[in-house]
């Protein structure tokens, strides 16, 4: 089954070739029915193959497989995370499409097939950096995929902010991209090989790390971390989320931004854990530091924002920083934690920016002040969001809340405090948001001054305001929720999730994944926080106001690329720094 995974990456490019090719003469209902076929067939033949990655599979693209242990072809894996990001990403574009099928207005003079054969090509760049194991390539796949991300955050090309907002992504990640082909260069220069497990055996025939070891996995490191939107490259990823079309919100948080830390992952254990490699204790620093960091930021920018789109961006910035956090402490319970804890947030962001789209498209704003109490008729949109908000809380039994807890396990002391935390600020403002916004409750919120984004004067995506709710648009995420409530509760899916994490990792023991007291106990506490912040927030407005201290964290989103290139030279040296202590060891 190996020869049929170029397939994930040729059959979606094929049918947006199609669509391109006779988009102009089919109606639209046609091209999104044609799209989401594609795209369900892809997910189909990805869960396939997942089913039968036991034991990984390597495909040498064209035959060109290596000779007296030199390589110069493409080579493709299928193992278990690699297959099982290829399998998220196709879900949730295929949820996307079907979301947006027919409700989605197309722009002035655009055919109808350019909206999902963008997609199709996003769904292929996704799946080609989950299996690729060639460096290069993914660099490759990981322009591929940003491109189209450009072209989807600003697919409404009228509109001046969403031009904008897709020129700042289209900018920082670029030279994030740049930085990572620098430290490809770097490690071809000193291995001649491009294929990640030749470079790790040349990097460990040339002995220990030196300089130019840790410089390219700074490099290489700086460009997954832009794309994965750390802090402090983060500063894209709100404004994008601003301007994108609600189904390309879906795709950015729920499995894009993961598919960097998982490329960060697969990157060091593959190429820079062996004697040649980067120190383990080089990598906990950077990683456990940033995320750290990252959680710390993007909880705090979450609670005080009133653009729900905004609010779910930075609520992803935490929600990254802890899992940053989960693989750099560097044990098999805390990665197949944070497997189980990117699908459960998958389904539950995707299913929260659908919900919010209903909001965008039935009322005109994403304002939290704005539509205070108009939603109070939208009672099956308000039971999916409140659920949603205790899905990113840790409640248990959702499949994020079991991930969250075998993190929490692992990392231990002072770092499951902050995830507990992060998971109860960011949970807390979806439930405050659901409060105001389809309950009425509570007094109106005072504005927080000029470095507030407000989420009104916003264009309905589709092509009025909506006089009722299409079921496809309820739909997707009340099956998103539910693929995120069944994941938790299968019997069986948490070892699954350990035992395929472990045999692409270290091949040891499979460590149990199941739910223990000490875990539903913080899941619990992390609830019980978010309902109370989000019930002080709604009775007692001015009390958790915007403080003077947070000021500071909001002028630093300002909207200029010029800044956010500026905090993109910072994390390097940042992490160039705290990777100091490994070049002075050696």
């Amino acid at each position: 089954m190996h020869h049929l995974l170029p397939l994930l990456v040729a059959v979606p490019l094929l049918g947006a070739g199609l669509l391109v090719a006779v988009g102009r003469a089919l109606p639209r209902v046609a091209a999104d029915t044609v799209g989401c076929a594609v795209s369900a067939g892809t997910a189909a033949l990805v869960i396939v193959l997942l089913l039968n990655s036991s034991p990984p599979r390597t495909e040498w693209v064209g035959g060109w497989t290596p000779v007296d242990g030199r390589s110069v072809g493409i080579v493709l894996v299928g193992d278990g995370p690699g297959l099982g990001m290829a399998a998220l990403a196709s879900l949730l574009t295929l949820a996307a499409l079907t979301y947006s099928w027919r409700y989605f207005e197309e722009p002035p003079r655009r055919h109808a097939g350019s909206y999902p054969a963008l997609m199709l090509v996003f769904q292929a760049g996704m799946c080609g950096f989950a299996i690729t194991g060639d460096l290069f390539n993914a660099f490759v796949f990981f322009e591929l995929m940003s491109v189209v991300a450009y072209a989807l955050t600003g697919y409404r090309v009228e509109e001046a902010k969403a031009v904008q907002g897709a020129l700042t992504f289209g900018v920082v990640n670029s030279l994030g991209a740049y930085a990572m082909l620098m430290g490809i260069a770097l490690l071809y220069a000193r291995t001649g090989e491009l294929t990640m497990s030749l470079i790790g055996r040349g990097l460990d025939a040339h002995g220990g790390p030196d300089a130019l070891v840790l410089a390219s996995f700074v490099l290489v490191l700086t460009g997954l971390l832009v794309k994965a939107a750390a802090v402090p490259f983060h500063f894209w990823l709100p404004d994008a989320h601003a301007v994108a079309p609600t189904p390309v919100c879906m795709l950015l948080s729920g499995v894009m931004v993961e598919l960097g830390v998982y490329g960060a992952w697969r990157v060091y254990g593959t190429v820079f854990s062996g004697p040649g490699g980067v120190p383990a204790a080089d990598l906990e620093r950077m990683l456990v530091v940033l995320g750290a960091l990252t959680a710390a930021v993007g909880a705090v920018m979450c609670w005080y924002q009133r653009h729900i789109k905004r609010l779910l961006a930075y609520s992803t910035v935490a929600h990254i920083g802890l899992f940053l956090i989960g693989i750099g402490v560097l044990t098999p319970q805390a990665d197949d934690g944070i497997a189980l804890y990117i699908l459960g947030h998958a389904g539950v962001k995707a299913a929260l920016f659908a919900c919010t789209g209903i909001l965008l498209d039935r009322y005109g704003s994403v304002d939290e002040h704005v539509l205070h109490g108009r939603a109070r008729r939208q009672r099956a949109v308000a039971v999916m969001f409140v659920v949603g908000g205790l899905g990113l809380a840790g409640l248990p039994p959702f499949a994020g809340a079991l991930g969250k807890s075998v993190a929490e396990e692992a990392a231990g002391g002072p770092l499951a405090v902050l995830y507990v935390i992060a998971s109860a600020m960011t949970a807390g403002a979806v439930l405050r948001v659901a409060a105001r916004v389809f309950l009425g409750l509570g007094p109106p919120p005072p504005d927080a001054g000029e470095y507030e984004t407000t989420g009104s004067g916003e264009e309905p995506e589709t092509r009025g305001r909506l006089g009722f709710v299409p079921d496809t648009m309820t739909a997707v995420p009340a099956l998103l929720l539910a693929g995120a409530l069944a994941a938790g509760v299968a019997p069986g899916f948490g070892e699954t999730v350990a035992r395929a994490v472990n045999e692409a990792g270290s091949g040891g023991a499979v460590v149990p994944v199941h739910w223990t007291p000490y875990g539903i106990l913080l899941g619990l506490v992390s609830t019980a926080v978010a309902v109370g912040l989000a019930a002080l927030a709604v009775t007692r407005p001015r009390l958790l106001a915007a403080p003077d201290w947070a000021l500071p964290l909001r002028r630093l989103q300002s909207g200029h690329v010029g800044d956010y290139v500026a905090w993109l030279l910072v994390g390097a040296t940042l992490l160039g720094a705290l990777a100091l202590p490994g070049v002075l060891g050696t």
